[in-house]
């Protein structure tokens, strides 16, 4: 499956590096507050900060933005 290029060079490294610190937010939140706490919402919350971190990496790696897809105007 091929995505259509929608964004610059610019939109990559702002969709990596959120995408980055999202899934480490989410990774920090796991070990530190989910696991120890046992809690299911909070280990839902943890893996679903790190499936989206992970998805706006892979965004950033195929040049493809879903929102632009979808027809939504971005500033970048």
């Amino acid at each position: 499956m091929t995505f259509a290029c929608n964004i610059d060079g610019k939109g990559r490294v702002v969709r990596l590096i959120g995408g980055l610190v999202v899934a480490a937010t989410g990774c920090l939140g796991f070990l530190s507050w989910a696991a120890p706490a046992g809690d299911r919402v909070a280990t839902a919350l943890c893996v679903a900060c790190i499936a989206v971190g992970a998805f706006m990496i892979f965004e950033a790696r195929a040049s493809w933005c879903v929102v632009r897809a979808l027809g939504f105007k971005t500033r970048v």
